[in-house]
């Protein structure tokens, strides 16, 4: 254990070399070992499940040629089934098991115990770092790291910064995810969801009311959507919209359409009650819209090259 105030002796923000933990195997965690692991570093995936750890391989070598990525890279992953198996001189772990806060919680408390000289990332998409931290002796140890799926298409990383994390470690952590190519943003304040889902679910609350007040169906909202903000966002994002129109216009929009929008502080009937039948979108085949069989995997096709696409124009 650190004594207080000692910080951890962490190597160069430089992936090759690296030795990198990630626990859970699962839609995350395969593609974030896939990624550090083409950049160069040692990674060791933790995984209890028998069948995901089984499959785990196969989704590993197809996320690199995905990503375009050298499949060799696959041959510096280390597949394991417990976390005696993690290297007791690991320097990096993300945690990117289910969203459950007792685990998550106990989890970490189990890995600060076993590897000392590790920091530790949550991959939690909505969760206060200060609350997964809740267990550890040394939440300072322990920061944010807000991946997008897929992770190995999407660009930005949000590195969040709990009450209690070190700041020098957000920044070693930001150079890290940049030397993989990624494009982190720092989240200085721990609140839940942190930017981007805060701002997305602040969106989808009023699709949802919308539905809910019959001012439109499902269908409607997503064809309004992706052919409005959906076409202007990749160009400008809102606040530069704002600036962009006026910002005396803003706010007479603002004062004309803030008492219609909702400020409803639960989910909405029109989500519980579709949950509640048993109509959980694309995996049971009916949401608020059909899927049919192989409509969630045309969906993602579509989603990876629109992306790949939109991020090889502004590389450019």
């Amino acid at each position: 254990m650190l004594k207080k105030d000692e910080a951890l002796n962490l190597p160069e923000p430089n992936p090759r070399g690296l030795r990198v933990g990630i626990v859970g195997a699962g839609l995350m965690g395969h593609a974030l070992g896939a990624i550090f692991a083409a950049a160069g570093s040692s990674v060791t995936i933790c995984e209890l499940d028998e069948a995901m750890l089984a499959s785990a391989p196969q989704r590993i070598e197809a996320t690199l040629k995905a990503a375009s990525l050298d499949p060799n890279a696959a041959n510096l992953t280390r597949l394991v089934s417990n976390l005696e198996g993690l290297d007791p001189e690991t320097q990096f772990v993300t945690e990117a098991i289910s969203e459950n806060l007792p685990l998550k919680q106990e989890l970490l408390r189990t890995l600060e115990q076993r590897l000392p000289n590790a920091l530790f990332a949550t991959n939690t998409s909505v969760l206060c770092i200060g609350e997964v931290a809740g267990r550890m002796n040394e939440p300072e140890r322990l920061l944010g790291t807000h991946w997008w799926n897929p992770p190995y298409v999407m660009p930005l990383v949000e590195v969040v910064q709990g009450v209690a994390t070190r700041p020098e470690y957000v920044q070693w952590t930001m150079a890290l995810l940049k030397a993989v190519g990624k494009s982190p943003v720092h989240a200085k304040k721990d609140t839940p969801g942190f930017i981007g889902n805060r701002l997305q679910h602040a969106l989808w609350r009023e699709a949802f009311a919308l539905i809910e007040e019959g001012v439109c169906d499902a269908e409607t909202i997503d064809f309004v959507v992706r052919n409005t903000l959906g076409l202007k966002l990749g160009a400008f994002g809102p606040i530069e919209n704002a600036d962009y129109v006026g910002l005396d216009l803003t706010l007479a929009i603002h004062e004309h359409v803030f008492p219609a929008l909702s400020v409803a502080t639960q989910p909405q009937a029109v989500l519980r009650e579709a949950v509640a039948a048993g109509k959980m979108g694309a995996k049971s085949g009916q949401g608020l819209l059909p899927w049919p069989p192989g409509a969630r995997e045309k969906v993602a096709a579509r989603l990876n090259q629109y992306i790949a696409d939109q991020t090889s124009k502004t590389s450019r």
